[in-house]
């Protein structure tokens, strides 16, 4: 109820009507006006809505790919500055300086012929590597949702051009701490002298690092939720651990499958592989052919280092892995409507 120059609205019956002639007269042509104005679209604006409208209402249009590598690099750059310091803050960088240094000092200069304590070094750098960069990709999806769902539905980009900018902007900052990490234990804990075993052992690493983030992603992408995905991924490098080959080697029937899709058991075989090949000249070096006082160690060659799955296969089947977990996490964001 409202009173115009003292008098009650109930007074005044018609002053709706007023209110109607009034817009009628003096606002409605200038609305309709400003309707019916065409406004011109830049090319490349028509192109962006073009090929959201592709995207949402036909399956036979293309992007054009000029356009395409156009949002894939403003996707690339707004990437790298977003991440650039969570990547490399002062506590991850700290976590991972702290622990190749203990590492190196709880190893230092290990013997060649101490298997059991090299065979850990290598079994606890496959741990490390594997719990912490799928731990923090779990979360990339999930926290991008909102903005990536408003964005999707004004069509400023499509799916594919900011999977492959996410994809590509995160190698920097996922493979420099691993291969300072691995310098500073590799030589600290005296592995093997050798350069072209170093950088094997490298090239490992990184591949498993990236095999990792990809459960990360592909784990974060098809759940949507940081709390749920962060505690299916633990349980899930929990088992590819306890699976990995190093605490266990009888492991039971019901749970001998989990051994042959767990990132750590290839990632670990390769360690070894590096380090020992197939455990000739160890065997050979410590008098495994014949029963002396080495039966430990022995043993550790037999069940660990000799008659193991083939170095070809292990590569091949983490490509695999690499691939599979990021198509399943891009399968997983098609899904998601604007």
């Amino acid at each position: 109820v409202c009173k115009l120059d003292g008098v009650c609205e109930r007074e005044t019956p018609n002053i709706k009507q007023s209110l109607i002639a009034s817009y009628s007269t003096l606002l409605a042509p200038k609305v309709r006006d400003a309707c019916m104005e065409i406004t011109a679209v830049t090319e490349r604006d028509s192109h962006l809505i073009g090929s959201h409208s592709c995207q949402q209402h036909t399956s036979s249009c293309s992007v054009d790919p000029s356009t395409w590598f156009y949002q894939f690099r403003i996707l690339l750059q707004r990437g790298l500055k977003e991440r650039k310091h969570e990547s490399f803050n002062t506590l991850r960088v700290f976590q991972v300086i702290t622990a190749s240094i203990l590492a190196g000092l709880m190893w230092w200069h290990s013997d060649y012929r101490d298997i059991q304590d090299r065979l850990g070094l290598l079994f606890f750098i496959s741990i490390f590597w594997g719990v912490l960069p799928s731990f923090n990709a779990v979360f990339a999806f999930p926290q991008e949702r909102a903005i990536f769902m408003k964005e999707r539905a004004s069509g400023m980009y499509t799916l594919s051009s900011y999977f492959m900018a996410r994809i590509i902007g995160d190698l920097p900052m996922e493979l420099i701490l691993p291969t300072v990490f691995l310098i500073v234990t590799y030589w600290m804990a005296g592995l093997k002298p050798d350069l072209v075993a170093f950088l094997l052992t490298l090239v490992v690493l990184l591949g498993y690092v990236l095999v990792s983030q990809g459960l990360g992603l592909a784990l974060g992408a098809v759940i949507m939720d940081a709390k749920q995905a962060s505690t299916i991924v633990t349980v899930t490098m929990l088992a590819f651990v306890l699976t990995g080959g190093y605490y266990v080697h009888k492991v039971p029937a019901c749970m001998a499958w989990i051994k042959y899709v767990s990132t750590t058991y290839y990632s670990y075989k390769l360690f070894v592989n590096v380090q020992y090949s197939q455990g000739n000249k160890i065997s050979s070096l410590l008098g495994c052919s014949h029963h002396g006082s080495n039966r430990v160690s022995c043993k550790f060659i037999d069940q660990d280092i000799a008659g193991q799955i083939s170095p070809q296969l292990s590569v091949g089947i983490l490509l695999l892995m690499f691939v599979g977990y990021r198509l399943l996490a891009y399968l997983a964001l098609r899904r998601i409507k604007g």
